[in-house]
């Protein structure tokens, strides 16, 4: 397949409007808004450049690249364990497995690659193989995806202007090319977080009230 083929299929699992529903997830956000953590555009970017480069952005990016490696399901479970076993808190579960079921249901519908039961970014690595989309180009858009849904969050909750949301994205975009292009020799033992700050915002969460994201 061509570039553009493949440019066009991500465009299309990684939009928004590809019903996985990550627009009602903060990945811990919401804690740090209402907590007065963030509150200007610059703590976002700050905030986003932590998760990506330390945290869950860069471990998805990871597991994407496992899944995208698998010769079957039974290795695919494996991963999928791993990728539970890394997630911070309860909140990081439910997100990451119910937009996963919810993008193979609709790939699995379109394209026949759906594989129920994997976490998100294995979910994508593992549709993208079937597909012989390019992997380094899958796990950019994935990342920037993933910051896109978080910067739309916080244009909602902090708020903050739709211009200065895109301009945090795209302050963040060279950042998102990096961790896909440096996790190409990464394996699973090179998982760890130590984004403390959003992993215990994200169980902070589990009992914020009120709140008007699901994590």
């Amino acid at each position: 397949m061509s570039i553009e083929n493949d440019v066009l299929i991500l465009g299309q699992w990684l939009s928004p409007a590809f019903p996985v529903g990550a627009f009602a997830y903060s990945h811990g956000l919401e804690t740090a808004i209402q907590s007065g953590t963030i509150s200007c555009a610059s703590d976002l970017e700050m905030w986003l450049g932590d998760v990506l480069e330390h945290g869950s952005g860069r471990n998805d990016c990871i597991l994407l690249r496992a899944a995208y490696q698998c010769d079957g399901p039974d290795a695919l479970r494996d991963v999928n364990d791993i990728a539970l076993a890394v997630s911070a808190c309860a909140e990081r579960v439910f997100e990451t497995q119910l937009q996963g079921a919810a993008f193979s249901k609709t790939s699995a519908a379109i394209w026949g690659s759906g594989t129920p039961d994997l976490c998100y970014p294995l979910a994508v690595g593992a549709a993208a193989a079937k597909q012989q989309l390019d992997v380094d180009l899958t796990a950019a858009f994935y990342l920037h995806a993933f910051t896109s849904n978080l910067v739309s969050a916080a244009v909602r909750a902090v708020p903050l202007g739709q211009t200065e949301g895109q301009k945090v994205l795209a302050a963040l975009t060279p950042l998102c090319q990096r961790i896909a292009r440096d996790s190409k020799t990464a394996t699973l033992d090179d998982l760890s977080s130590t984004a403390f700050l959003s992993d215990i915002a994200a169980m902070q969460h589990e009992t914020l009230q009120p709140r008007i994201f699901r994590s």
